[in-house]
């Protein structure tokens, strides 16, 4: 089952997020993408399934509260360099670009998904066998 295995599901919310940007209708004269609402939606939506598979590697989560952006950057600092860098500029399209601005630029969408792609695969090698498994 997926959602005993946070990268298959994390998988499944980018697999989400490629369905629901199509919506956001894809104006090839302009390179960019005509609803915004739906490009937020899809931003979210990456970003959430990059937590799954951070939080699988990373395990932040242990106390209380939410953790913040920082919790998991000093995670991935300690843990593996190069997940940290995926995780900054991830960060910066998906969740900013993205899921608060909007923004329309298909360039800059495309970007969100192939770091989102690659935070995962990432994780994926990283991630203890029982767990991902």
């Amino acid at each position: 089952m997926e959602k005993d295995d946070p990268i298959k599901e994390a998988r499944r919310y980018v697999a989400n997020a490629e369905e629901v940007i199509k919506k956001a209708q894809y104006d090839p004269e302009t390179q960019s993408y005509m609803d915004s609402k739906y490009i937020k939606m899809a931003g979210d939506t990456l970003w959430k399934g990059c937590l799954l598979a951070l939080d699988a590697v990373l395990h932040v989560r242990k106390g209380k509260g939410r953790p913040s952006i920082e919790k998991y950057k000093e995670a991935a600092s300690k843990r593996d360099r190069k997940l940290l860098q995926f995780m900054n500029n991830g960060y910066d399209i998906m969740h900013l670009s993205m899921g608060y601005d909007g923004t329309k630029g298909k360039k800059t969408c495309d970007v969100g998904f192939e770091y989102a792609n690659a935070i995962i695969d990432h994780c994926a090698r990283l991630c203890p066998e029982p767990v991902c498994a």
